[in-house]
């Protein structure tokens, strides 16, 4: 016969009128199996030790597990249409008793510990070191000067204050870098380069590693040409201003629509050029979606950091794939910039207090800086790596330490500060241009506030931290309107996994804990505080910082659970057991997110999105064969399309092929065939084309999209030389 395995013993306790518990799964205590307690050190890797303890196999080492289940049949009530909250929070309770009990009934599965590093965080600040220093300082000032304002206000970057700034960081890094730990680095890897041979070992790790990668990046990269599928206003803002770069304009900040930071349109401009996409949509989506791809490496270090090596990895697969980040990542504007940067700066933050390294607080302020000129949501992160400082130095862990932990973060804030500095000194000129956007959603610049700015706090911040489990929000062009961010088997992780957190840290008072959990308000204060426009909140674009804790607790929540189901699976045949219910988990979250992007957003995206790019086909085409591009023109209509968008999709991003009716005397003006483009309920432009030119031809579009038809009104050139023998 077979022998039974856990997956028995399970229907045993589900159904115990249908089964009976198994003989050989009924140990007694004199029985014992070997438990593996996970515990951390300080370089980020596991250390596992065994020892023996009496245990016997009963559902006490399946209440986790259940307590996962209770959490994603909860969440099912949540989804939408049909929701029905008062038997969800029913589960999610039950689910919390369970997670409790287990806790506090000594589970040792709740327990990590993190070896504590007592090497000293001090950095060599010898004459030379100091000298060095002293010289990045005056390039930071001839710097700071050389940004200079034109006659208009505007701060160009040229070769003389590029030079300065870049100056400033060299001696700035050479001074204060640890050179000779990156000079064995570099030995090592030059010796790997230099073998004549390279030896790859295939592991399993390896394998579970690789076959990870491919498909995160099949998630942030299939059909990244159709989805989205169509450009808005917001796009043609930003492909003007990488126009601008590509024509010799460098501005420190750019002044269209509101204002924006300069990282994207740098950015998005050298992925024009490497990829030959041109000014386009997919110059924008490649430029964003590899944002998103290379931010989810330091999700992986960080999990692993304050985990292990299993946590990290299972948050990189959970955020790969997940709705979430993959929209956010595949709209081409500059949303995943805030968890790009907001990820290495919290990584070698904690890596840095932890493992008393101190590049790494170097690097974290390079991140930072650098992150300040991607996305206005990330001018909150300055205060979020305050409050790791605060948090940490209110711990038992920074007794004797505090000192040189302070002492570290100077070189962080000098760093950051360097990075900054262009943007720096253009607030400085133009202050209401760098904080318009941020003041007209968090006072009453350009709308009075609607209750007072406390209770408008506290709604927002309930919306903001819910919206994992009922509503991210009703902005279409970012995500699906009023539906979860996550995925219910990712929700159900996710509570999880806070609980678990939460619970480690009453038992351990580790800072790192409070941290991740104090981390997603903070990391979504962005949206939290519009306090003017609270509609906006929650919104998956400036909440997005959050993606990095959100998915570390997902991934303990997972790796929690199986964890406590494997180290009780004896044989091999339990243990396959485990693993299967593990990967259908992880399968059913892969497909509901599959149905998320690609599906259910894909859809209701391109039914409130307009057709530009079909339009702009047809007048390229147009431009192409019998006419040319001076010859076609599209009749604006209320609510309708983009004009400049029909331009950049027919090639000619700098032209807005914009023709109001009252201008239509101009289709008089030169001999030629002329095409016109209008909505097919624009009855009065369309009667004024027919007395105008009544032998004109009408055509309708068939878009196959519905309420997307447009006219298309053919005047051929014999009927413009007659106007013109009528009016010479």
């Amino acid at each position: 016969m077979d022998e039974p395995s856990l997956l028995d013993f399970v229907k045993a306790k589900l159904m115990p009128w249908k089964y009976s518990i198994p003989e050989e799964l009924s140990f007694d205590d004199s029985e014992s199996i070997e438990e593996i307690s996970i515990s951390f050190d300080g370089e980020g890797t596991d250390i596992r030790e065994t020892s023996k303890h009496n245990l016997y196999l009963s559902w006490k080492h399946l209440r986790l597990f259940f307590a996962l289940m209770l959490a994603i049949l909860g969440q099912s009530f949540l989804e939408p249409p049909d929701r029905k909250v008062s038997v969800a929070i029913i589960f999610f309770f039950l689910s919390l008793i369970l997670v409790v009990w287990a806790a506090f009934t000594g589970e040792s599965f709740f327990d990590y510990q993190n070896k504590r590093i007592t090497k000293t965080l001090e950095f060599d600040l010898s004459s030379k070191k100091l000298s060095m220093l002293g010289v990045s300082m005056v390039f930071l000032v001839l710097a700071f000067f050389a940004f200079r304002p034109n006659s208009s206000n505007e701060i160009y970057f040229n070769f003389l204050n590029v030079s300065l700034w870049a100056l400033s960081l060299f001696f700035f890094l050479i001074a204060l870098l640890d050179l000779q730990s990156i000079y064995e680095k570099f030995r090592e890897w030059k010796s790997i380069y230099l073998r004549k041979e390279i030896i790859i070992r295939i592991t399993p790790w390896l394998l579970v590693v690789a076959l990870s990668t491919i498909l995160v990046f099949y998630f942030r990269f299939y059909r990244l040409n159709e989805i989205l599928g169509e450009m808005f206003s917001d796009h043609a803002e930003k492909l003007l201003d990488v126009y601008d770069v590509l024509s010799g304009k460098y501005p420190v900040f750019f002044v269209r629509n509101t204002g924006r930071e300069f990282f994207q349109f740098y950015w998005t401009a050298l992925i024009a050029i490497l990829f030959k996409t041109g000014i386009s949509f997919m110059s924008l989506k490649i430029g964003t979606a590899l944002a998103g791809f290379l931010t989810l490496p330091y999700i992986y270090m960080l999990g692993k950091e304050l985990r292990n090596k299993w946590v990290g990895l299972l948050a990189f697969l959970f955020a790969g794939i997940a709705y979430w980040p993959n929209v956010i990542s595949r709209v081409g504007l500059r949303f995943p910039f805030y968890p790009l940067f907001v990820a290495p700066t919290l990584y070698y933050l904690i890596r840095g207090i932890r493992q008393k390294r101190r590049n790494d607080f170097i690097y974290a302020g390079i991140a930072l800086g650098l992150g300040l000129n991607g996305y206005s949501s990330t001018r909150f992160l300055p205060i979020i790596v305050v409050a790791v400082l605060v948090i940490y130095l209110l711990h038992r862990q920074s007794k004797g330490l505090r000192n040189q932990v302070i002492n570290a973060f100077i070189p962080l804030v000098i760093a950051s500060f360097i990075l900054f500095l262009p943007l720096f000194k253009y607030t400085l000129v133009n202050p209401d241009g760098v904080s318009y956007r941020m003041m007209t959603r968090l006072t009453s610049t350009e709308r009075e506030l609607s209750q007072p700015p406390f209770e408008v706090f506290l709604e927002n911040l309930w919306n903001a931290e819910t919206m994992f489990f009922y509503s991210n929000g009703g902005t279409w062009v970012h995500s699906i309107p009023n539906r979860p961010a996550l995925d219910m088997i990712s929700a159900g992780l996710y509570l999880l996994g806070t609980l678990i957190v939460l619970i480690q840290y009453l038992k351990f008072r580790n800072w790192e804990d409070v941290f991740l959990i104090l981390a997603i308000p903070l990391l979504m204060m962005p949206s939290i505080l519009s306090l003017a426009f609270p509609e906006e909140n929650p919104s998956l674009n400036r909440t997005s910082g959050a993606i990095i804790p959100v998915f570390i607790f997902i991934a303990i929540g997972f790796e929690r659970v199986f964890y406590s189901l494997w180290r009780v699976a004896r044989k091999w045949k339990s243990k396959i057991v485990v693993l299967t219910i593990g990967g259908v988990l992880f399968l059913f979250s892969v497909l509901a997110n599959y149905d998320l992007v690609f599906n259910q957003f894909d859809k209701q995206f391109m039914a409130g999105a307009w057709n530009t790019s079909q339009i702009g086909s047809i007048i390229k085409g147009f431009s192409e064969s019998t006419g040319n591009l001076d010859r076609a023109y599209v009749v604006p209509s209320p609510h309708w399309v983009d004009t400049r968008l029909i331009g950049i999709n027919a090639g000619y991003p700098t032209k807005d092929y914009a023709l109001w009716p009252y201008q239509f005397d101009q289709l008089n003006f030169d001999q030629g065939e002329r095409l016109v483009i209008l909505k097919p309920d624009n009855f009065e432009a369309l009667d004024l084309l027919k007395t105008m030119f009544p032998n004109g031809v009408l055509y309708n579009y068939d878009s196959g999209l519905e309420g997307k038809d447009f006219y298309i009104y053919h005047i051929p050139p014999t009927i413009i030389q007659d106007l013109n023998l009528l009016n010479p």
